[in-house]
């Protein structure tokens, strides 16, 4: 049974949790995975920590988005040892977010799905465009267009449904 980048979205994420260990058959491996989005995933750091220097109202989701529970070094680990999982192990998984232009960095961010696209929705067209040529800026610095590629680290952990 696999959770993957979902957790920290659950109210009562512990509850979901339990909720894993009460269906998990007995031995049955049961894992899950979430940004590090604090410290681990510049591309998300980027545009928060540009809205948040843009309005109070990004200082409020940067604010939200990294401190979401089950996001914080450790915390799946402790959770799933709480629930009664056994053989639990953790991990950081690394890897590298491309991107061939802006247009695919931002493409993301201003659709319909996830926390960054439920900010730009609040935003007017003028605030949305200046928010995006903000962000645009960061992901230039100072080069022209082209491809970046930057470090994004999930949590994981896995462990055993017990008898």
């Amino acid at each position: 049974m696999l959770s993957l980048l979902v957790l920290h979205f659950v109210p009562q994420s512990e509850r979901a949790v339990a909720e894993l260990r009460r269906v998990a058959r007995p031995g049955a491996t049961v894992a899950a995975a979430v940004w590090d989005v604090r410290g681990g995933y510049v591309a998300n750091r980027m545009f928060y920590d540009t809205a948040a220097a843009f309005d109070e109202e990004g200082k409020r989701r940067r604010a939200r988005n990294y401190t979401r529970p089950m996001t914080q070094p450790g915390e799946l680990a402790a959770a799933w040892r709480a629930a009664g999982f056994t053989n639990v192990r953790d991990a950081a998984l690394n890897i590298r977010m491309e991107f061939s232009v802006f247009d695919d960095f931002w493409m993301p961010l201003a659709g319909k799905d996830g926390p960054g696209a439920e900010y730009l929705a609040t935003l007017s067209a003028e605030r949305r465009d200046r928010l995006r040529d903000l962000v645009r800026d960061a992901y230039l610095d100072g080069e022209p267009d082209g491809p970046r590629s930057y470090a994004a680290t999930a949590w994981a952990v896995a462990g055993i449904a017990p008898a």
